[in-house]
């Protein structure tokens, strides 16, 4: 396929592009394989004209059009949540710009998307890509206790697809106890090492579910490497993210939960958490209700309430902190699934990280959770994030489980300003680029894919762009101090907010808000630089909810 095919009109004179907080734009909108460029009207002394729009047509997720007469409007619905509107003058143009930008970001072939075109000059293709080796990690609990090993067992892929080449697990067991435990969980997603606790040796396991089916089958094997986890008469805690009720019906489908009788030293806890359909539908009912600017406060709050989002964040939190507490404060070893284990488990062994490592809380700590809980984890970013909430199409396998991971983290964030030494401005930048990006880092569905695409080797890292000194500045918390304590977040609802910065962002000024957060940073600074000086000074301990007005001015293309 070439892109050419798809373009039915490259170029178009007197597009008027509007959007809400700016004025109308009028200039020449073109558009290219990837993106849609429009450049405003040169001056009348000969100025050349300004780059007004630079927008990834990947970012684009719905197209609607309606023609009056000779001139037609095109609002085009963005992933990040932007919506733009295009007046454009000829109905046929109008209508070839409307079919050339659906089909363009309907694309779904991983190798023509934009990271595989993208070649800044001042970077590299290799950075980034290793920051984060499960080596590394490996190294680290390896100095604290030799009860675990690195097993390569995966490294052609074959006994999990979804599974990185190397996996951690106990020392004591060897790979054809691995390899046979891997046939009794679904996809081969036996059970590894997701966290171990410093503080008391405790570890976090996580898996697929067991495959139990209806005749009741057993695996010496899986229950040999469960059992090899605990030591002594030590027990642990299984939690499920499905209720009881489905985890039964799971079960006469194939699938099913750790029967007591076989694993009498594990408890199961049952903790629902939504995934698929209900939780991308929750995700549309909320930014339905943040667009409707009409709503009385009433209505607004039946809205918000009737979304059931704020409902799925004090869920993840929930369980996250009853993984959290199992292991502070039981001191016991837990193993965390759902079905599949590429959703909501990664969400609760991710969160809980958060909440009890403060290495995690720290800027390269929390990139490095991301690299191994969700990418090398194999959380199917291709296939939940092909569209977000304005698209049309029929939903698939659509959810945003990432979205509500980096929902819970603002949430962290905002009731401890100074633990997370990184800002709301991160986590935005990380629900953009999951949706749509110039670099790899969020392509495919797995490590197995990656390899196939040759992602690490045709396209450039993320972590290497967010890495840079230009652009790392703009991701710290100015009031981060380092905290060694676990930060037991309040799953009351009166604590739980909208996050504003991301739901608002493009509905609201944030003027006043992002003039109070530079305030702070010049502050700080200034502490930092006159340490004398500031002796008995004290700056107001609460973090504005910053966000981040749309730029659409720009002559760059980051994404």
């Amino acid at each position: 396929m070439e892109f050419a095919e798809l373009i039915k009109t490259a170029k178009v004179e007197n597009v008027q592009l509007s959007c809400p907080g700016l004025p109308p734009i009028k200039g020449t909108l073109c558009i290219t394989s990837h993106h849609l460029l429009l450049s405003s009207q040169p001056g009348g002394n000969g100025e050349q004209g300004t780059v007004e729009l630079w927008l990834l047509i990947r970012n684009v997720d719905a197209v609607e059009k309606r023609i009056a007469s000779s001139l037609g409007t095109i609002t085009l619905k963005c992933k990040d949540l932007k919506v733009l509107q295009l007046e454009i003058p000829g109905m046929e143009e109008c209508l070839n710009i409307a079919s050339s930008t659906e089909a363009l970001s309907s694309v779904d072939s991983v190798m023509m998307m934009y990271p595989f075109f993208y070649r800044p000059q001042s970077m590299k293709l290799k950075d980034g890509w290793q920051l984060y080796p499960l080596q590394h990690y490996y190294q680290q609990i390896a100095s604290e206790t030799s009860a675990w090993r690195l097993s390569c067992i995966n490294g052609d892929f074959t006994i999990c697809s979804s599974y990185p080449p190397a996996v951690i697990v106990p020392a004591t067991v060897d790979d054809k106890v691995l390899q046979k435990a891997a046939r009794f969980r679904q996809g081969g997603r036996f059970p590894v090492l997701s966290y171990y606790h410093k503080k008391n040796g405790t570890v976090m396991l996580r898996s697929s579910q067991p495959l139990i089916g209806p005749n009741r089958k057993s695996c010496q094997e899986d229950e040999l490497l469960l059992s090899a986890v605990l030591d002594g008469g030590e027990r642990g805690f299984i939690i499920d993210t499905r209720s009881a009720q489905a985890a039964k019906q799971a079960r006469m489908m194939g699938g099913g939960t750790e029967p007591k009788s076989s694993y009498p030293r594990w408890k199961k806890l049952h903790r629902p958490l939504e995934r698929g359909r209900p939780l991308q539908e929750s995700f549309i009912k909320l930014v339905e209700a943040c667009n409707d600017t009409s709503l009385s406060m009433d209505r607004w709050l039946s809205k918000l309430e009737g979304s059931k989002w704020l409902a799925h964040v004090k869920a993840a939190l929930s369980t996250a902190c009853l993984a959290a507490q199992c292991m502070e404060r039981e001191e016991a070893c837990i193993l965390v699934h759902g079905a599949e284990g590429t959703d909501t488990t990664l969400l609760v062994t991710a969160l809980a990280q958060v909440i009890l490592d403060p290495d995690c809380r720290t800027l390269t700590g929390f990139q490095g959770l991301l690299e191994r809980e969700w990418i090398e984890a194999g959380h199917p970013f291709h296939f939940r994030c092909a569209h977000s909430a304005y698209s049309h199409a029929r939903l698939k396998q659509e959810a945003p489980i990432f979205l509500l991971f980096l929902d819970c983290v603002w949430q962290l964030g905002r009731q401890f300003p100074f633990s997370l030494q990184f800002n709301e401005h991160l986590l935005l930048v990380l629900f953009e680029h999951t949706y749509a990006s110039c670099y790899g880092t969020f392509l495919c569905n797995s490590e197995k894919e990656r390899c196939l695409c040759e992602v690490k080797e045709k396209t450039h890292s993320l972590w290497s762009w967010l890495n840079q000194p230009s652009e790392l500045k703009k991701h710290l918390n100015p009031l981060y101090t380092y905290n060694a304590l676990v930060i037991w977040p309040s799953v009351e609802p009166q604590s739980l907010q909208l996050w504003q910065g991301l739901f608002l962002r493009w509905i609201r000024s944030s003027q006043y808000l992002d003039e109070a957060w530079a305030e702070i940073q010049r502050l700080v600074t200034s502490c930092e630089d006159a340490p004398e000086e500031s002796a008995g000074r004290t700056l107001c301990h609460s973090q504005p909810d910053a966000a981040y007005p749309l730029t659409i001015t720009g002559t760059t293309n980051e994404g």
